[in-house]
Order: C-alpha cells, then structure tokens, then sequence
C-alpha cells in the first residue's frame, strides 16, 4: 500500500479523536472555536481529541455537520469523511506571518527579561539593607 493509498481516518489507523482533529482542522477551526459552536468547553473538545473522553449523541451529531462529515466516519472512520490530512500549504505571506510573531516573541521576551532584573535588582537592595533596630 502507498502512501497515497493509505486511508489515513480508517479504524486500523486513526482514533475518533484523530478523527475530530482531522476534520476540525479541514474545517479551519480552532477548538476553542468548535466548542463554543457545540456549546462546549474547550478542555472538553481536547479530550474528546484525545480520546480520554467522547461526545453523547446529540453533541456528536452537531459535530458532525459542523465539520461536514458523517457520524459514522467520525466513529469509524467507513462513510462521509475525509481521505486524509489537510496539506500544509507554505507561502511566502505564511513565512513573513511566522517571523513576524516570531519577532514579537522574541521582544516580549526580551521585556519580560528586563523587568525581571529590575525586580531582582529591587529584591537585592531591599535584602542588603540594614535592619533598623526598634526602640
């Protein structure tokens, strides 16, 4: 079997949680996004994602039109789903966005580091200053 015909989703290869990874992600939504669509809290998208929990009914049946796929692919992997992962796609704007945010991290940790010293620099003054002596 080639890669391409590896079926990504099927029972012997992904879990329902990959699954609901998967096609949250064809969908472009975050899981605090399908949460709040579900009525959900996120941590509760994140463990149905991985596997330590799953959905009842009516929940995984909202899911699954939301993310256009069948229930019983989301449960099975067999049926309406998805042939396999959504292709990362590279441009040149996708690079720039990167290092963009890569930049600001860097200076907010640069900030963070700063303000830092400032409070241990504080801390050291007020821990080498002379007790007074109460009379």
């Amino acid at each position: 079997m080639t890669d391409t015909d590896t079926d990504w989703y099927g029972p012997e290869a992904a879990t329902f949680g990959d699954r609901v990874a998967g096609a949250r992600e064809a969908a472009d939504m975050t899981q605090a996004q399908l949460a709040r669509r579900l009525g959900v809290k996120k941590t509760t998208v994140r463990g149905w994602e991985e596997d330590l929990s799953e959905p009842r009914a009516n929940k995984l049946s909202m899911m699954a039109g939301l993310l256009n796929v069948s229930i019983m692919w989301l449960l099975t992997g067999e049926g309406d789903g998805m042939d396999g992962p959504a292709r990362e796609t590279t441009e040149a704007q996708d690079l720039a966005g990167i290092l963009g945010e890569m930049r600001a991290i860097r200076a907010d940790m640069r900030a963070t580091a700063e303000r830092a010293a400032r409070l241990e620099k504080r801390l050291r003054a007020l821990v080498d200053q002379p007790e007074q002596v109460q009379q």
